[in-house]
């Protein structure tokens, strides 16, 4: 109780407090990937036991699991319903996908849905953006998330994935049973290992090198940023050779490399590739080129964006591997790395009142958003397909 003081006496007034948010159950809803396309699955059973026992709803389309080796029993043992139809999973407030969804899919959906999933930049069309916005969904990439450390957790433990993933598929393309010169990577006693070249110096390609090294090989690593060459030759050791991008180095270099692992991401970031058509052409016959970054345009010019069906093609006698989910190689491993950094946030987001009140609060999750209740708020996806964009925490300022 406080008092007002008037003008002739005084009068209590009701004091006003601020209302603690209520939780908010969250129907969640996995739908199945083309499995032909997509192996991972956004949750295990294990998260889901969790959501549920927060309080949750988790439907899954049946088999959604499958190609990750979980199987439907597995996830209704945790509670969750277990559906045949597409449209029964589209009901629910939050969609988690791993591959961004198609045309087709977004006819399922409803106003004001949440939709989680990747973003897949280089593979999206103006159209698809637009019937997202007609349907005033809020759309987050996970590639895009950052968390309290100001890191892409999906994204650092996706290019682990990859890094480690993409040497093993550079030595298998290797062998003679892929068509490969029948090389093995690391060598024998009395016999030169193989070169693997790597382009980038970040998270996937310190693990490429890792892999690399560990298998046997020589491995030099290009980077524009000394102070990540110094730190991934400081973390790895004194037994890797790197140097900033000179053309003629680079050049030089690549025609003796047996394989070249692309792991920069350019986009934004000026010149789209750091490996022209020309260099590839003076590559050894049977090469192998393994572009992790092709899901963000690729950073070798000749690279071109694939599947895990029809993953490779062949130019200028080089084998080309640019499939953008890697990590759908392993996907058990994939899956579980990507529900450890989901669950809690859904977790959080149902604690914190839904997904605005919790967007609201987390700046981390918020810098994943793309679009907002129909309001497209990435200025990068805007300025390419010409859509006007507005800024998400101005827009957040508004609810």
């Amino acid at each position: 109780m406080r008092f007002s003081l008037g003008k002739e006496h005084l009068l209590p007034q009701e004091e006003m407090l601020e209302v603690e948010k209520k939780k908010k159950k969250l129907i969640i809803g996995i739908p199945r990937e083309n499995q032909k396309l997509e192996s991972r699955v956004a949750l295990t059973p294990e998260a889901v036991d969790k959501l549920i026992e927060e309080g949750n709803e988790v439907i899954i389309e049946s088999k959604a699991g499958q190609a990750a080796k979980y199987l439907d029993t597995d996830y209704s043992e945790m509670g969750a319903m277990i559906v045949d139809q597409k449209p029964e999973v589209y009901r629910s407030d939050i969609i988690l996908k791993i591959a961004p969804l198609t045309l087709k899919e977004t006819e399922l959906l409803k106003d004001q849905q949440v939709i989680m999933s990747t973003l897949h930049f280089n593979s999206q069309t103006e159209e698809l953006v637009r019937k997202l916005m007609g349907k005033k969904v809020t759309a987050i990439a996970f590639e895009n998330i950052k968390d309290e450390h100001n890191i892409y957790p999906v994204v650092r433990s996706m290019s682990t994935i990859a890094g480690t993933t993409s040497v093993l598929i550079a030595a298998e393309y290797m062998s003679n049973m892929r068509g490969g010169k029948g090389v093995m990577l690391g060598g024998i006693p009395g016999i030169t290992p193989a070169e693997v070249v790597i382009l980038g110096a970040g998270t996937a390609a310190e693990s490429a090198a890792r892999a690399a090294i560990g298998l046997g090989a020589q491995v030099k690593i290009f980077d524009n940023s000394v102070h990540r060459l110094s730190r991934i030759s400081n973390d790895i050791g004194h037994s890797l050779y790197t140097s900033v991008f000179h053309p003629q180095v680079l050049e030089k270099t690549l025609k003796s490399a047996d394989v070249v692992i692309g792991a920069m991401y350019l986009v934004g970031q000026g010149p789209r590739y750091v490996v022209t058509e020309e260099m590839v052409r003076g590559m050894k016959k049977g090469a192998v080129i393994v572009d992790i970054s092709i899901d963000q345009g690729g950073c070798i010019e000749t690279s071109r964006c694939m599947t895990q069906v029809n993953p490779v093609f062949e130019k200028y006698g080089v084998i080309h591997y640019c499939v953008p989910n890697i990590p759908s190689r392993v996907a058990r491993t994939a899956s579980i790395a990507i529900s450890n950094v989901i669950t809690p946030l859904l977790i959080n987001m149902s604690e914190a009142g839904g997904s605005e009140q919790f967007l609201k609060k987390d700046w981390g999750v918020r810098n994943g958003v793309y679009i907002f209740n129909g309001i497209l708020t990435n200025k990068y996806i805007g300025d390419h397909f010409g859509i006007s964009s507005k800024d998400i925490d101005l827009l957040m300022a508004a609810f």
